[in-house]
């Protein structure tokens, strides 16, 4: 399984027994990862195919030769190709699925092989893979469904099984009600959603472009802007396209701003990145979470039972000496010390922590923004607690593995 991500791609070999009535995942051989991913090759196709030949060489070299030919391989691309269009996502993926097939000898998967995948799908792909890893899609664990929550680069995917307390009540209709078959007994109901544009590298620059909207005059006449989520000095260029910036065949035209950090602490960040959620916009099917989208209440139908956060809630947090199980208040505790510049002498005895702030001057807006997508956001209580893994039982987390076990059914597989 390749996971065509939108700061790279991963490659993900599984080895299964399916011998029983529910596949059993005996390891995963092989996870490697390269940058950058498939949509940094958007003007070249051929590159954009040819950047994978790392991750199949060592697929290659990990399968017998003689399993190679039942081992069907599935290439499945996220949000930044999808942020293309489709004219150049189409080219991209035409050109990799040519490539694999003439080089490689592992078949294409037979289920939609070579696709941009939508983020329902990778979402509850995802909450397969944790639920499987977990143990709880056994039948006598019906009921007792972790959540996850995975913040990625272009996007940021909830699913979870939503229970609600009387027989009343329910999930509303509509595309975020997915029903998923999965062994015996009823399919699962659960809630999920993507939002497309809500990663942190795509939130990123649009807390950075929020600073010129809000001074755009000022912006456009000295070329620089003050920024709070930015630490104290800190300067950095951005390329800004503003429709007040227009050629005479009104085509915006770029211009650079350059953007000074305040260092102004977490509070005036955060005042900033909040506005990013519209959670005064609409909401036609109440109630909702943020950006006018409807969503069961956390509060209400997922009281006691676990809930993951993955992704960039790792990569941000463990650096910093947090735990794999904190508060959502801890970790708008770690923030607040970060962006108010007192972690350097708190964080002393975790190793390489001075050096990772020092040397990442988004940190603060980072963690300010993940920390809010949290609380503000999903509104979790501020004493909710959630965990994160980057494995869990040694397994690689993420969609990928629920994806391939799906992929064993409508594949010739090997046999024993």
């Amino acid at each position: 399984m390749i996971d065509a991500g939108s700061s790279g791609s991963r490659v993900h070999v599984y080895r299964f027994n399916y011998c029983k009535e529910e596949p059993q995942l005996e390891e995963e051989v092989l996870f490697h990862m390269i940058k950058p991913g498939l949509s940094s090759y958007k003007d070249d196709p051929v590159a954009a195919a040819h950047s994978l030949d790392d991750l199949m060489t060592r697929a290659v070299k990990m399968v017998p030769e003689e399993l190679q030919y039942c081992t069907p391989i599935a290439v499945k691309a996220t949000a930044g190709l999808r942020l293309l269009g489709k004219d150049l996502s189409d080219k991209i993926l035409n050109q990799v699925r040519s490539h694999l097939t003439e080089n490689y000898p592992f078949p294409i998967s037979a289920n939609d092989g070579i696709q941009i995948m939508e983020g329902s799908d990778e979402g509850v792909y995802a909450w397969i893979t944790v639920n499987y890893l977990l143990g709880k899609l056994k039948p006598s664990q019906r009921g007792n469904s972790a959540a996850i929550f995975d913040l990625g680069g272009a996007s940021t995917q909830i699913v979870f099984e939503p229970v609600f307390s009387t027989p009343s009540e329910k999930m509303s209709d509509g595309d975020h009600h997915y029903r998923l078959d999965y062994g015996k007994g009823d399919p699962y109901s659960l809630y999920q959603h993507s939002y497309l544009g809500f990663g942190l590298n795509e939130a990123r620059k649009h807390i950075k472009e929020r600073m010129v909207d809000q001074w755009m005059d000022d912006a456009i006449k000295t070329g620089r802007v003050y920024h709070p989520c930015l630490p104290a000095n800190h300067n950095e260029t951005i390329s800004y396209t503003s429709k007040a910036t227009t050629t005479t065949n009104s085509q915006p035209e770029p211009i650079d701003i350059q953007l000074i950090g305040t260092g102004a602490g977490a509070t005036q960040c955060r005042a900033v990145i909040e506005k990013l959620f519209g959670k005064d916009r609409p909401c036609p099917t109440s109630p909702c979470a943020f950006d006018g989208v409807y969503q069961p209440p956390l509060t209400d139908t997922f009281k006691l039972r676990d809930l993951y956060v993955f992704s960039y809630f790792f990569d941000l947090t463990q650096p910093l000496g947090m735990p794999l199980e904190f508060s959502v208040a801890e970790f708008g505790a770690l923030t607040s010390h970060v962006c108010d510049g007192t972690a350097d002498d708190l964080l002393k005895h975790v190793p390489g922590a001075w050096t990772s702030l020092q040397s990442a001057p988004d940190t603060c807006l980072d963690l300010t923004y993940a920390y809010s997508l949290l609380k503000t956001g999903y509104d979790m209580a501020p004493e909710r607690l959630v965990k994160t893994a980057q494995k869990i039982g040694g397994v690689e987390t993420g969609w990928c593995l629920g994806a391939s076990i799906a992929m064993l059914d409508g594949n010739q597989l090997c046999k024993a």
